[in-house]
């Protein structure tokens, strides 16, 4: 794999993880409109890994209260802010995790890998993150989030594994729905990807285990190095521009994109 080939691919998933744009959506579309091979399992584990350690590290207070918590929850007690964070994260995670086998196991996660449907999601769930964004209240914070959110969340989640929809944008929506501030819906959303990410990433490192080599290995170290400068830097970015600025611009990347690709597919 080139070294142009490979830092695209790591600077493309870093950047789009955590915007509200699908990094599935442009990682599968990469190939097809540039000509590129096709970068493989290894390298999306690699990448994946970075850009855990980004949202990992950014919210690094939140996270060791969670794990904190997940020791408390061990023993049975939930009666910690950083138990129930963690019990929150566990329960969000459940639908994606289902919902993921589900489409391993019958193959239509190959099937929705396609431009016209990357193009209507992009369309669609662009419109339902403007909608949310925009008629959601904001009376809501972090310290509300409850098993009975988590679980909705989660459910919404679950969606993201339509390629294009993009997980993020999803349970963002899911959030401004209920009522959470845009920053505080989005570090929800930021904080329910790292069990994800986990997850997804060990699956995906199930099926490469024994294929590895020096070669390889060698680029997945790098991909997963500038996967995780460039998600760190998305991230930082994003969290300060919630603070004056709303979702929308996200938005109309989403619409334009969307538009292209349906006239690309159908033409």
């Amino acid at each position: 794999m080139t070294l142009f080939n490979l830092l695209l691919v790591a600077i493309i998933q870093g950047l789009t993880e955590f915007l509200p744009v699908s990094s599935s959506g442009h990682l599968i579309l990469l190939p097809a409109i540039t000509g590129l091979a096709d970068q493989g399992q290894a390298i999306d584990v690699a990448v994946h890994v970075g850009t855990l350690g980004a949202v990992v590290l950014y919210f690094w207070a939140d996270v060791r209260d969670g794990l904190i918590g997940l020791t408390r929850l061990a023993r049975g007690r939930a009666d910690t802010p950083g138990a129930r964070l963690a019990l929150c994260l566990i329960v969000a995670t459940v639908p994606v995790i289902v919902a993921g086998l589900i489409l391993k196991l019958t193959g239509l996660d190959h099937l929705m890998r396609s431009t016209a449907v990357i193009g209507w999601t992009m369309l669609i769930f662009g419109l339902v993150l403007y909608w949310t964004d925009r008629k959601g209240a904001t009376t809501r914070t972090t310290g509300d989030w409850s098993l009975r959110h988590a679980w909705i969340m989660g459910l919404w989640q679950a969606i993201a594994l339509i390629p294009g929809t993009s997980r993020s944008g999803i349970t963002v929506s899911a959030a401004r729905w209920l009522g959470y501030a845009r920053e505080d819906a989005a570090r929800i959303a930021m904080l329910m990807s790292i069990p994800t990410i986990l997850a997804s990433g060990i699956l995906l490192g199930a099926e490469v285990v024994g294929s590895a080599d020096m070669a390889l290995a060698r680029d997945a170290a790098i991909g997963a190095a500038f996967a995780f400068v460039s998600a760190l830097l998305a991230l930082s970015l994003m969290m300060r521009l919630l603070k004056t600025v709303s979702f929308t611009p996200y938005v109309i990347y989403r619409m334009i994109l969307g538009v292209a690709l349906l006239v690309w597919a159908y033409s």
